[in-house]
Parts: structure tokens; sequence; C-alpha cells
């Protein structure tokens, strides 16, 4: 669902990707329940209290959980389950959650519960979304979820703060969850039968990483078609790879869009012409692939948005509670389809990292580039660096990503005496695509770094039209290296570029296949 004035409705079946990313960073943005929640919302929870009128035996509605589900629990003791299911799961570990993180948890957990298929009462969803839009966040740590069911610790802790307790962060304060309250006006809630099962099941944690990860890489691919034509025009490599029919003649979609992307970027190039009889036969890999790899990064990236536009919008909740009347315990909490989804991710971003490096590397290599070595020809030779070390902090960071590439998804703990005994450790993926990327888009920043500084050697040719545009843009912020100097400075302020969009905004014309 699209924003209307600075107004998001909720109804658990069109929340977009963008929109959520925009909710999540832009605390001005009001979320509130669509016009026909409420009655949705009235009949799930109608057919949990007739189970309690009833006396059946249904559980997370009148038993214990995981392992003890067999147990019964009164009519008179079902209230007080629910909270000390979230006391008792209020036990998660690492750094806090960042508030878009946190933000995007709560809007999401709000969307699923809105579908009207969790038995909760309207006022459950309302006072969820009272602390999202008075800006009260909870303290969630990062690690303790398994991913199945669901994530349990992270949505807890969410979950104490809703309660009057936990932790909150509210108005530049860090407050106990009951202060937290008062001062935003809201009443804390009095869990009843089934809710606070509801407000932890599912995969919200995993997937608010997941989504906001996404949409960053999305646009990080780009910067990589970008870094990778700079770097083209400033070894002088061949354009031939990127040939139209070269793509189609193998027909993968993330291929023929790379290579149009490339083409576009490099009309135009008077480097291109100078060198278009040279004696060179075919570049490197990390040069002439750019298309077979990138493309398979965008079909990865692509496959993973498709996961996380279903998850979304998903009933993630154990058991599930359908308007017939039918409970149904089952396991749509499994983080399964997210997991594999970020594991995707975290391995098309950590492959964009890799080619990024070995394209520094042939940057810094004058038997490659036949430019100066590390690019410190202007610079008195042997008493100045120029830019070597940003290649050693990119060839760490790509290892570091070799690291977290490893599929967390394929390791499984059995829990809960064994009754758990198939887990997806999503959030935890989710995490590692997170970091990746991280990684990915200061190794691109060192990328275009480098490049732009090879281009100082090619005197007054030009490059592509939309090379040139993005190496004016650095050099208004990053003069030519003529001596040594921190560069760590350097790669931050193109990494803030990356980040805010200013960089690709230079050649947003430029990007589409």
């Amino acid at each position: 669902m699209t924003l209307t004035n600075t107004i998001l409705p909720l109804n658990g079946d069109s929340l977009t990707l963008e929109g959520l990313q925009e909710a999540s960073l832009n605390a001005a943005i009001r979320i509130a329940l669509a016009d026909d929640c409420l009655a949705k919302l009235q009949a799930s929870r109608q057919v949990v209290e007739d189970v309690l009128k009833s006396g059946k035996m249904v559980y997370g509605v009148n038993t214990g959980f995981g392992a003890l589900s067999h147990v019964s629990i009164s009519a008179e003791q079902v209230d007080q389950l629910q909270a000390n299911l979230v006391r008792s799961h209020a036990a998660g570990t690492g750094p806090v959650l960042e508030f878009p993180v946190v933000r995007a948890m709560m809007l999401l957990r709000a969307n699923t519960l809105a579908k009207g298929f969790s038995g909760v009462r309207p006022v459950v969803v309302e006072t969820l979304l009272a602390l999202l839009n008075a800006g009260v966040y909870p303290s969630i740590p990062s690690q303790g979820s398994l991913g199945a069911s669901g994530d349990l610790a992270p949505l807890a802790h969410m979950t104490l703060v809703l309660m009057g307790e936990g932790k909150a962060y509210y108005q530049g304060d860090w407050l106990p969850g009951a202060e937290a309250l008062k001062r935003a006006n809201i009443q804390p809630l009095t869990l009843k039968a089934k809710e606070g099962l509801a407000l932890l099941n599912g995969t919200q944690m995993m997937t608010a990483v997941g989504a906001l990860t996404l949409l960053q890489a999305e646009s990080l691919l780009a910067v990589a078609e970008v870094a990778g034509a700079m770097t083209i025009e400033a070894v002088k490599g061949s354009q031939k790879p990127f040939d139209a029919r070269v793509a189609q003649v193998r027909a993968h979609a993330g291929h023929a869009q790379s290579a149009a992307i490339i083409r576009n970027l490099l009309a135009g190039s008077e480097i291109m012409e100078s060198h278009r009889d040279c004696a060179k036969v075919q570049d490197a890999y990390s040069l002439r692939c750019i298309p077979q790899v990138h493309g398979a990064a965008r079909e990865l990236i692509a496959s993973a948005r498709k996961t996380l536009e279903i998850e979304i919008n998903s009933a993630t909740d154990n058991p599930l509670v359908f308007p017939n009347g039918d409970i149904i315990s089952q396991g749509n909490f499994h983080g399964e389809p997210v997991a594999m989804a970020m594991e995707q991710l975290g391995l098309a971003l950590c492959e964009l990292g890799s080619i990024s490096e070995r394209r520094i590397d042939k940057l810094m290599n004058p038997a490659f580039s036949e430019l100066p070595a590390f690019l410190a020809g202007k610079q008195q030779e042997g008493l100045n660096s120029g830019l070597m070390i940003i290649h050693y902090t990119a060839a760490s960071l790509v290892s570091e990503n070799k690291i977290l590439a490893h599929p967390a998804v394929v390791d499984t703990i059995p829990t809960s005496n064994d009754k758990e005994d198939h887990v997806s450790m999503g959030a935890i993926a989710a995490r590692k695509a997170a970091k990746i990327l991280e990684h990915t888009r200061w190794v691109l920043a060192a990328e275009l770094l480098a490049a732009a500084e090879g281009l100082e050697y090619r005197g007054n040719l030009q490059p592509g039209h939309g090379v040139w545009r993005v190496y004016q843009k650095i050099r208004e912020i990053i003069p030519p290296l003529t001596v040594d100097r921190t560069l760590a400075g350097d790669v931050a302020l193109l990494v803030r570029q990356i980040e805010d969009g200013r960089l690709l905004a230079t050649v947003q014309d430029c990007l589409s296949a």
C-alpha cells in the first residue's frame, strides 16, 4: 500500500518494500489501520473467545508452549500465561537494533496482525502502532533468534515495552518501558489469551533487516556497474564484451541488463575511441566478465525481492485463526524462505565486492593498466605510496565477506526438547547480508576513488558521458592525489554519496537497460 499525505494505511495485504523503507526511515510518517481491518480483527478475536468458553484445548490459547504444549492451562491463568511467555522469551543479547530496523519490525508485526488471522483484539495492533507513531522504540537485542518459531527473542523484547516493561528510547532518552509509555501518554497493554504468542511468533526481525538491506543492495548493484565502467575507462579496457549480441546468445536477463548499463555509461567515450585499434586482445575476467558476474548477482537480488514482497504481507503466526472457527497449528513462523533469500542476497553482494577488489588490483598494477604503480605517478616515486593501502583494506573486507557468506541456513540446532528440531537461522542470515553490504559498499567506494584517479592520466580525453558525470561528482568533493594524504576520509565521503543516492543521481538516465 502506498503513502498518502504522510499516512501509511495497513491492511495486511498491500504493503510494499518501498513503503516499508520510507516509513522506517521517516518517523514523520504515520501508520494507521485501514478501515476494513477492524471487522477482520474482531471476527478473529471472537473465534478465540469461543474457544475459551468451550474449554477446548488449543495450542497457544490455553496450553503451554513448545515442548510444554501438552500442558493444559486453566481459564483463570490464560492471561498470566501470555505475560509469562513474553518475559521468559525476552532473552536476547548483542548490540541493539538500529531505530529504522525497529520501526520496520513494529510496522511488519502490525501488518501481519492486521490480516486478521491471529485472534488478537484490535487494541493490540492499535497499541503497537501508537508506540510506532509516538517514536517509542523498544530496545531490541540483535542476537538470539533461531528463525523458528520465528524471531522469538527479538519480538519478545519489542512486546515487553507494549506491556510497560523492558526498555525503550523516547525523545532522546533510554527509559524503563513504563516511563516511556507514560511520557508518550500510552496505556500499557494487558495481554489476553493468545496475544503474547501472536506478537512473538513471526519473521519480522529477519524480514525487517532483510528488506532494508535488499533495497540498499539494489542501489549498490547500480554503483557496481558505474564503478566497473569507470575502471574500464581508466585502464583502457575493451567495450566489445558488452556488445548486445554476446548477451543474446546466452540469454540470461541479468547479463543483458548489466551489459546495457555499461554500454550506456561508456557511450561517447573519447578514451575508447583512442585505443580502438590497439594490440591488446582481451582484458582480465574482472573487466570483460562484468555482465556475467554482475548479471548473476542481479538475478539473485531480484529473486530475494520476490520472496520479501510476499513475506511482508504474510501471516506468520501460530496457530492461525480462520473466520470459519478453525484454529490450525502449523509452521508459517518458520523463516526458511527469508533465510534462503538472505543467503542469496549475501552471495550476490559478496561477489560484487570480490570482482570490484580485483578491478582495484588492476588499477594499481602497471603491468596491466599501464598506469603508475599504485596511481602514485604524480608524486615522488617511493617516497609516496599513493592508493596502495585502500587496496589492502578492500582485500581485507572481501576476505571477511567470504567468511560471512558461509550459509547460516544450512545449520540447525534442535531446541525445545527436540520439539523444534529444525530451525532456519534466518535472523543470522539477514544480519550477515547486512554486514556484507556494508563491506561491499566500502570496496566499491574505494574502486570509484581509484578509477577516478586513474582517469587523471588519460590527458584531455573524456570518458563516456555517464562515467564523466560521475567523475565530476567525485571531483566536487575529493581532489586528485598530488601527495600522500589520509585516504580513509576520502572513501568515507564516497560511501556517504552512495548511501544517500547523490552519486547515482548523476547518471540515473544510464541505469535502465
